[in-house]
């Protein structure tokens, strides 16, 4: 069985602040990567300021990304011009932080609303979730720090300000910035054939008008209705049962989630058990597993944990008959089992992956009546068990100095317990000791990153995080860790292990190369 991928990666940095040019050469730069891809990078994910190069470290070494990284730097014109099209978008300005804003920048409202759409916007990057435009620069007089703790949730279509920075929520999303209004065009719509109306490069322009806030985009289907191979008929489904692929890479730089299973290790060794491919279409279920029916004979394994097919094996291939119904219990023990059938499951790929990307309203959770077909018939000998995956009753995950690692903050992180306050695919938010946080430029996190607000709460991020951020990340987990970090459930305690060797100049040089320095 193939390795699961250890993902890793750091950043090529253009400027330290907003630089017109400088954002220039960096989507240049961008383009020039894309099109000469290195085996083994897994996805590039340009910001203001810097590009974030991700690779797999199981597949390439980090000296091969960095030369192929200089050698394409050497080729990046110094004085790449600022291009794009010019959308217009129409603005109802009834945000719930209007007379806030007004109130701390000391102008009235009315002004608030000729400030912010008096400007023409530069689209400085794309991301943080799938069509979210990073728009510059705010007249100075409108800028203000981002909320010191996040609201959980932002409606679709909100217009936003932080600091010298505006934006346009496509999805409903957590988000930390000011709020103005709603859009009255829709940015993002995974049903389209264009799915991003914005692009980096792009000028915006807000226009204040009246009118009804467009229907939210309808979920894009990840199986086809009719399938060619009927496998299961669902009964009753669980509390979150997903279809999951390898995950959707490259697509950072529209702020897609990468996602696929969060377990890549259980996952893997679900469809090894069946013979399947390591990254064959199977079902991430979560806590509370579902009720299904096979419709033709098939041979399933399931393995991780959270719960265990009811009078079948776990960790090892079965057969059931046709007719016959799958049931899970539950455990206490870990948060998910992934549900592998020989073939694989049939999906209908977006954008060359048929995982479930909720943000992003592509796929959705498993309903009573659906029925999953079989990508391929295959055949497989069932009683396959490999050696047994465990997880130990107290989880502690190693964590690596991050972008802005401090030993305070990773001395914070290792001092004491968090206990996990709340839990999606995005992230896990964490209670416990107060850690050093703060706020940068908005750039691409990393896989694993653990990231810090103001106000000194971690939140651990996994598969389907925002792709572009503006808050400390002092710490990543060891990516072999991350299954450990997936199979935590909600009030469970997990410590943190920090490694303080090296020196925070040491720390620094590890996530930064400077675009001008490496090219010379």
């Amino acid at each position: 069985m193939r390795r699961p991928a250890r993902p890793t990666g750091f950043y090529v940095q253009f400027s330290a602040g907003l630089d017109l040019t400088q954002n220039a050469r960096l989507h240049a730069f961008h383009r020039a990567l894309r099109a000469d891809l290195l085996p083994g990078v897994t996805d590039l994910g340009p910001g203001y300021v810097n590009l974030f190069v991700e690779y797999d470290e199981s597949l390439v070494s980090g000296a091969a990304v960095r030369g192929w990284v200089t050698r394409h730097l050497r080729g990046v014109d110094g004085a790449a011009e600022v291009q794009g099209r010019l959308t217009e978008l129409p603005v109802r300005y009834d945000g719930p932080d209007l007379p806030d804003v007004a109130a701390r920048t000391g102008l009235t409202e009315a002004e608030v609303i000729r400030l912010h759409s008096g400007s023409e916007y530069h689209v400085y990057a794309v991301g943080f979730t799938p069509g979210f435009p990073f728009l510059g620069e705010v007249p100075e007089a409108l800028r203000l720090p981002r909320r010191s703790t996040p609201r959980a949730t932002v409606p679709f279509n909100a217009v936003a300000v932080a600091n010298a920075q505006t934006c346009v929520y496509p999805l409903p999303s957590p988000g930390g910035w000011n709020l103005l209004g709603t859009a009255l065009t829709t940015i993002y719509d995974p049903n389209r054939e264009r799915p991003f109306l914005i692009a980096p490069g792009d000028r915006v322009r807000f226009r204040p008008s009246q009118g009804e806030t467009p229907p939210l985009p309808t979920v894009r289907e990840t199986w086809p209705a009719e399938p060619r191979w009927p496998a299961f008929r669902v009964e009753k489904p669980g509390l979150l049962d997903l279809l999951m692929d390898a995950g959707r890479p490259h697509q950072a730089s529209v702020g897609l989630a990468r996602s696929g299973p969060l377990d890549s290790l259980s996952a893997h060794f679900a469809n090894g058990l069946v013979g399947n491919a390591p990254d064959a279409p199977l079902l991430e279920l979560t806590l509370k597993g579902p009720v299904l029916t096979a419709l033709r004979d098939v041979v399933v394994g399931v393995a991780g944990f959270g719960m265990q097919p009811v009078g079948q094996p776990m960790q090892q291939g079965f057969r059931l008959r046709a007719g016959e119904t799958l049931r899970f219990t539950s455990t206490q023990i870990g948060a998910r089992a992934y549900l592998a059938v020989a073939g694989g499951f049939e999906g209908t790929p977006f954008l060359g992956s048929c995982s479930t990307d909720l943000i992003g309203r592509v796929g959705r959770p498993l309903r009573a009546g659906d029925v999953l077909g079989l990508a391929d018939l295959q055949e497989a000998l069932a009683g396959f068990a490999n050696l047994p995956l465990g997880l130990p009753h107290h989880v502690t995950l190693r964590l690596r100095p991050g972008p802005q690692a401090s030993p305070e903050a990773l001395r914070a992180l290792g001092r004491a317990p968090f206990r996990v306050m709340g839990s999606d695919r995005m992230g896990l938010r964490l209670g416990g000791p107060e850690v050093p946080g703060g706020q940068v430029t908005s750039e691409g996190t990393p896989p694993g990153a653990v990231q810090v607000t103001p106000a000194g709460e971690p939140i651990l991020l996994l598969a389907d995080r925002g792709r572009i951020g503006g808050y400390h990340k002092p710490a990543i987990v060891h990516p072999e860790d991350l299954p450990l970090a997936a199979q935590l459930r909600p009030g469970q305690a997990v410590s943190f292990q920090p490694d303080l060797s090296g020196t925070p100049d040491d720390w620094a040089r590890r996530w930064s190369v400077w675009a001008d320095s490496a090219a010379t």
